[in-house]
């Protein structure tokens, strides 16, 4: 019977990162996976593939309709999609290849198999009808999360898919309809209305990103409307009945009313995910659930079962691979007798869309609602001379600073390259600087993160370039 130091389930970007750094402190660390490749939902049928299908599509629509703008004659593109999904699959394989290196590199054994908690101390993994019980000083689950479901609605992933699904269609969907203006919903339909399909997006409550900032979910909206989005908000989905043209959703007022009927080709169900559990004894090893399905835990990521921690998707928390990661280096280090920490009011979101919208910290909404008084810093692309000359102006970079002591408590930005420039704003944030702070850091120029320190400086109502 082999032992460890450590044993975590799961080897997407929280199983595995916890496994290196465990490692690097000088534990004996297992990992277990039950699928046929290392890192989890991210790198195989999530964030990492999404974004090659991104970057490909947007592509393919630059050479459509901007390049001749800017003096490059091409002929008008066309879409080899066996090719582009060739180019999705390279980058999987890339990024699975790299994590099995990290484990032999970090002489971290890979089990594969279903783990099952027995209790303190003892995983059985089981694959292929053999089963092996490893025992191990502390266990981690990090087995993330799984696609939610919509009652009377049956995903088969090819008509009727998934984000799974919906990342290996075989060919381009003249009609999608997307269930969910979340994230991942309006991601994947940027990539198939830039290839070439109609897209429909029904959203239960009245506004896109849900949690966003309100404001800039009401710009982002108008420039998904204006690239050919359809959005149906307030309004519910039912049911989707199937027949050999097209399938049949019906679509319900949330707040009540008539019905009515869309056909679409392809229909995409992305309502949110759910935490995955299933086939881990937690029920039986005493291990406890919230009300949610989320496994309970203390500060220090312990659960109610001895030596078994969890993190990521399992546990509360926005479900995003960076804030599993980062509890992944926390818990290895509390494992090893020092103070890993993670700071929840500094976990950057973004969307991965042209343009993106990124966000860290508080939301107007949020601090309205908590009584914060503050001040607010706008700049728009409109007037930053990098965004003007490469004739990309859609967004605003947003700055929210408490009244009182100037520190930055949120910052928001719809913009090119958005999801690159935050990083400043968590740095800052992490460190709780003020509005002025920003505003007195010099910056580069021409570059579109010019307008962050505009818009710190817009805090004090003294913006130099509008």
């Amino acid at each position: 019977m082999a032992t460890y130091d450590l044993v975590v389930i799961g080897t997407g970007p929280g199983g595995y990162v916890c496994a290196v750094r465990a490692s690097q402190l000088g534990m004996k660390v297992a990992v277990v996976e039950k699928n046929a490749t290392l890192g989890g939902t991210c790198l195989n049928v999530g964030c990492m593939p999404s974004k090659a299908l991104l970057h490909a599509s947007e592509m393919f629509e630059e050479a459509g309709h901007s390049f001749a703008k800017m003096g490059v004659s091409v002929s008008s593109p066309k879409l080899d999609l066996p090719s582009m999904m060739n180019f999705k699959q390279q980058g999987i394989d890339g990024n699975v290849k790299g994590v099995e290196f990290l484990m032999k590199k970090n002489k971290i054994d890979v089990l594969k198999g279903t783990g099952k908690i027995l209790g303190t101390g003892k995983v059985e993994v089981s694959a292929d009808g053999k089963s092996q019980v490893v025992e191990t000083k502390n266990i981690v689950i990090a087995t993330g999360s799984d696609i939610a479901r919509l009652k009377g609605i049956e995903i088969d992933e090819k008509r009727i898919v998934s984000s799974t699904g919906a990342l290996s269609l075989e060919k381009v969907p003249g009609r999608l309809l997307v269930i969910g203006a979340g994230v991942i919903g309006l991601e994947l339909g940027s990539v198939w209305r830039r290839l070439g399909s109609e897209v429909m997006v029904v959203e239960f409550l009245d506004r896109i990103l849900p949690g966003m900032d309100g404001e800039i979910a009401k710009q982002f909206q108008r420039i998904l409307e204006k690239q050919g989005f359809a959005f149906k908000l307030g309004s519910k989905v039912t049911g989707v009945e199937a027949n050999s043209k097209a399938l049949l959703a019906k679509i319900e007022p949330a707040a009540g009313g008539a019905a009515e009927t869309i056909e679409a080709d392809v229909v995409l169900v992305c309502i949110g995910r759910t935490p995955y559990t299933d086939g881990l004894g937690l029920k039986e090893a005493g291990v406890a659930l919230d009300p949610r399905g989320r496994i309970q835990i203390d500060p220090h990521f312990a659960t109610s079962l001895k030596g078994v921690y969890a993190i990521g998707d399992v546990v509360a928390g926005p479900m995003l691979a960076h804030k599993a990661e980062d509890e992944g280096v926390a818990v290895a280090e509390i494992i090893a007798g020092q103070a890993g920490h993670v700071n929840y009011d500094v976990i950057p979101g973004v969307v991965y869309t042209t343009p993106e919208v990124s966000s860290v910290g508080k939301t107007e909404e949020e601090l309205k609602q908590a009584g914060t008084a503050y001040t607010v810093g706008k700049f728009p692309f409109t007037a930053n001379g990098r965004s003007k000359v490469n004739q990309t102006t859609d967004g605003f970079v947003k700055i929210l600073a408490d009244a009182k002591t100037d520190r930055v408590l949120g910052v928001h930005i719809i913009g090119i390259e958005a999801g690159e420039m935050i990083h400043e704003a968590c740095v800052l944030m992490e460190f709780g600087g003020s509005a002025e702070d920003l505003a007195r850091t010099c910056h580069a120029h021409p570059t579109r993160s010019e307008a962050v320190k505009e818009a710190a400086l817009a805090v004090g109502k003294r913006a130099i370039h509008m």
